[in-house]
């Protein structure tokens, strides 16, 4: 209930130890495939990304459904609760509601999973890659330009070493059966479908350096300028520092850490406009305030929330619609 009021916000500290914490998970993933048999690990990983492959993609593609029922489908409405002790000390644990048109979309996220399951292809992969980085663009948030800095700054650094100092990131994302990277085949054009040579790129390289995540998209509207500048200018900064990256990647045929390229281009872009405009003060001093600002609606509380998609959606635009009182924000932990 609380988290529904405000995003999960990422600290300076949790922004400084994030690259720390990941490169520990990324060494212990290492020696499993190193130790244990690749092919048990990833069948485990398989189940597991499969549910939660389904309930991202189903999440994704609910909004763009809706629209496709027709007016009079027979809709009807759902709960899933599970509780925990009795009389007054029982207490909610999952408190679910939904309706036929969600079951509609899991069913459909339901094929998209077995196909994955059992043919591993790489479109199946794509789409709840896709989804998984929509779903962590929505929940993430930065509060301030200066923990965006601090966090890619310090992802700088690891994907660098890892990629260049060990074969430590190479091994492990080639041998990692999981839909936690984008394929693109190479061979497109000589199998079809059936491509089997593929460039990757790791959803982190997605959504840790998205356009939202130097946290300067709402930072024109504390100064009362209906503008979305910034939030173009990070956009256009990712696309050229993709384009960099695979541009390298093609000249030295060698993998290369995507935020090589991605973290400058994605911090120095908006600094040169705000540089420009001369709101570079403004900008390292802007800290976001507890009212979420119209145009950044965010999943907070997922999957345990109370209502269907649709009966939140109608929710918050009538939150939206009516005058907000400013809360007081409490530090939250990622």
């Amino acid at each position: 209930q609380n988290s529904s009021e405000m995003p999960e916000t990422i600290t300076s500290r949790d922004a400084a130890r994030f690259p720390i914490v990941a490169s520990c998970t990324l060494l212990g993933l290492y020696l499993f495939f190193k130790i244990f048999s690749q092919e048990y690990i990833n069948l485990l990983l398989s189940m597991y990304f499969f549910v939660l492959g389904i309930l991202a993609l189903s999440h994704t593609i609910s909004p763009t459904m809706n629209r496709f029922f027709p007016a009079n489908f027979p809709n009807k409405q759902y709960q899933l609760l599970f509780t925990q002790g009795s009389g007054e000390s029982k207490e909610e644990i999952v408190n679910y509601e939904f309706d036929t048109k969600d079951l509609v979309c899991l069913a459909l996220s339901s094929v998209v999973g077995v196909w994955y399951l059992l043919r591993k292809h790489w479109i199946a992969n794509n789409l709840f890659g896709l989804a998984f980085s929509l779903n962590g663009v929505e929940l993430l948030h930065l509060n301030n330009v200066s923990t965006g800095c601090i966090l890619l700054g310090g992802l700088f650094i690891y994907d660098v070493f890892w990629v260049f100092g060990t074969n430590v990131m190479v091994t492990v994302a080639k041998s990692f059966e999981a839909p936690i990277k984008l394929v693109f085949p190479q061979d497109l054009l000589e199998k079809g479908l059936e491509a089997d040579n593929f460039a990757m790129l790791g959803l982190g390289d997605i959504v840790i350096p998205g356009p939202r995540s130097l946290g300067s998209a709402p930072f024109p509207y504390s100064l009362k300028k209906n503008t979305h500048t910034y939030f173009y200018t990070s956009f256009v900064a990712y696309i050229f520092g993709l384009g960099l990256t695979i541009f390298i990647m093609h000249i030295f045929k060698h993998a290369q850490p995507a935020l090589l390229y991605l973290v400058p281009a994605c911090i120095g872009f908006p600094l040169l406009v705000a540089l420009a405009k001369g709101e570079v003060t403004e900008m390292f001093s802007y800290e976001s305030s507890a009212e979420i600002l119209p145009h950044t609606p965010r999943l907070t509380h997922f999957p345990t929330v109370s209502g269907s998609p649709a009966s939140l959606a109608d929710s918050m635009q009538q939150k939206l619609s009516c005058p907000r009182r400013r809360r007081q924000q409490s530090p939250s932990a990622m």
